[in-house]
């Protein structure tokens, strides 16, 4: 078990990072792992019915990308950009540029009735900023002005709709949760068809999601916090599984966060039982790496991730490291397609 961010790294051809989603998504291919058996099979995501059974737990991360890239001016003249990353106490987290000329005071206009007012440069690469909005007002307007924030590695703007679930509703992500890219609405009706059970958490992506690992060793990494709810009938349907010993799978990196992270959470509370998941919303900050001990999921649908990121080490913490870096070496012969609209992988 290496706790140096190093042991994560691998090599991927430039040619291997998707630009445009498989077409249709359920056409996208499948790598699946199995832990107990040790094997690793090849298939498509339309032949998920054939690896779920009925009474399978699948949880989704219902939360939706708005606008967050803003680009204006300064009140003084220049060009400037904001990306929002999350509401904090009625002002907003951001990243910007140029950053030397964010300082507090400096003013940012979008559009006449939208500006925001940099209150706290943090010296990290994050600022804090006033709009004097609410927060939904804010993401009206940044939906109206501001642009989808595609990854740095995807070169062309998303057509609409291609950069969402299709069961997206709940907004306030800054980035997508890619692996439910895979699920189309006809693949999820014939799941539920099967008996397969869809349940539903919000994490909205932020820094703790695409932030990369800086440090040399995991442990002095930082996880930024991220906003979770978990509503009440989704422990019930999970709690029920686990009694009846069914699994419970999550749909992408963000799902295992946010259900992992919650019963951490739910320990803390006076109502709370050791280890057991509660109706909770708050936020996470927790960083997976080897060594964790997982208390909710069972098995994970989740993409091809960038080397030395969070979540190549949460999937290495998940499946063991070596597991992982050799299906990735094996994904990358077999020409798999990498990052968010890229192939998928279902560990079981």
């Amino acid at each position: 078990m290496s706790k140096l961010v190093s042991a994560y790294a691998y090599k991927l051809p430039p040619g291997r990072i998707a630009q445009r989603p498989a077409a249709p998504r359920e056409s996208a291919k499948l790598m699946v792992v199995d832990r107990a058996k040790d094997a690793l099979r090849h298939a498509h995501v339309r032949d998920l019915p054939e690896f779920l059974d009925a009474g399978d737990v699948v949880v989704v991360n219902v939360s939706k990308v708005f606008n967050a890239r803003l680009k204006g001016t300064f009140e003084t003249g220049g060009a400037a950009e904001l990306f929002l990353i999350r509401p904090a106490n009625r002002q907003w987290l951001a990243i910007g540029k140029p950053g030397k000329k964010l300082r507090p005071g400096a003013v940012v206009v979008i559009a006449r009735n939208f500006k925001a007012k940099v209150v706290k440069n943090h010296g990290d690469g994050t600022l804090t900023v006033d709009f004097g909005l609410p927060d939904d007002e804010v993401i009206r307007l940044a939906n109206r002005h501001g642009e989808i924030p595609i990854p740095p590695y995807i070169k062309k703007l998303p057509k609409r709709g291609e950069y969402q679930t299709v069961y997206a509703r709940r907004e306030g992500s800054v980035a997508a949760p890619t692996a439910g890219f895979h699920l189309t609405q006809p693949l999820i009706d014939g799941l539920k068809k099967k008996g397969v059970i869809f349940a539903e958490v919000v994490l909205h992506v932020g820094l703790g999601t695409f932030q990369p690992i800086r440090t040399k060793k995991l442990e002095e990494h930082r996880m930024h916090a991220e906003w979770v709810e978990i509503p009440r009938e989704t422990v019930g349907e999970i709690l029920k599984a686990k009694i009846e010993r069914r699994r419970v799978i999550a749909v992408g990196t963000t799902t295992v966060r946010a259900l992992e992270g919650a019963v951490e959470r739910c320990r803390r509370l006076p109502a709370g039982r050791q280890g057991e998941l509660c109706a909770w919303h708050g936020d996470v900050e927790l960083f997976i790496a080897p060594g964790f001990e997982f208390q909710v999921v069972d098995a994970l649908l989740t993409n091809f991730h960038l080397p030395k990121s969070t979540l190549l080490v949460l999937v290495s913490a998940f499946a063991g490291r070596k597991k992982i870096l050799q299906a990735y070496e094996q994904a990358v012969k077999k020409k798999y397609r990498f990052y968010s609209f890229g192939d998928a992988m279902l560990i079981i």
